[in-house]
């Protein structure tokens, strides 16, 4: 699954959210994949993260500039659940000397 937009998901379902990456400094396009990159899932829209789940890299890029940040979700083994419900998708990104959030989209787990 692929955020960002309004994406659903079965509860039954074990599968990454994915979230598409571009990375600029100066003008210039590097690679984020050593960085820590983290998720949240906050019911409803607005709510600010509170609790952050360590995600993990496609360490090749999408068209040469686009890095995949991806975090499992649901019931399997090494997986975030999530309760049937609306959340706003949450990705940050730890760099020196950012640390970008931002909304990545919205998930509903039926």
């Amino acid at each position: 699954m692929t955020t960002p937009g309004a994406v659903v998901v079965s509860r039954l379902s074990t599968e990454f959210v994915i979230v598409p990456v571009n990375a600029v400094f100066d003008g210039q396009t590097f690679n984020p994949t050593q960085d820590l990159v983290q998720f949240a899932f906050t019911a409803g829209y607005g709510v600010i993260p509170s609790a952050w789940i360590n995600g993990s890299w496609d360490v090749n890029p999408v068209q040469g500039i686009w890095y995949n940040a991806k975090c499992l979700i649901g019931p399997g083994s090494n997986a975030t659940p999530l309760a049937p419900g609306t959340y706003t998708v949450w990705v940050r990104i730890t760099d020196n000397p950012e640390t970008p959030v931002r909304q990545a989209g919205t998930l509903i787990i039926q």
